[in-house]
């Protein structure tokens, strides 16, 4: 007999895969499940019918979860960390004066026979 009803797959440098879902997307829906827990607890508190309560978080509930299935399917393990990165790159660069390749120097030689290259950075740009 198994120790474990349900099966967790995970290889040699595999993100951890639980049921379809890759990497966090697993503790994504693990704190929605228990945030629409919550919900239902405090619409009970508040007297709210428990058809409509149960109704409502149903909803929610399917909602969210194929919420999460489909972002773990999009973006896998990475993709939605490097979308998200990708938002701060800039379009493009401008440069309205020549001050930078101006400014620029040749390798130097150190005391120790090794060339370095220095920079100097200018607002310029």
């Amino acid at each position: 007999m198994s120790n474990s009803a349900y099966k967790i797959n995970k290889g040699i440098n595999k993100p951890i895969e639980f049921k379809g879902l890759k990497a966090q997307y697993i503790w994504y829906l693990a704190i929605g499940m228990l945030l629409l827990l919550l919900g239902f607890a405090i619409l009970y508190m508040i007297d709210v019918n428990a058809y409509v309560s149960i109704a409502l978080i149903v909803g929610a509930g399917t909602g969210f979860f194929c919420w999460v299935y489909r972002l773990s399917n999009t973006y896998g393990e990475h993709g939605m960390k490097k979308k998200m990165a990708s938002r701060n790159i800039p379009k493009n660069v401008k440069c309205y004066n020549r001050q930078v390749f101006i400014t620029y120097h040749q390798p130097e030689k150190t005391r120790d026979g090794k060339k370095y290259i220095r920079y100097t950075t200018h607002t310029g740009c």
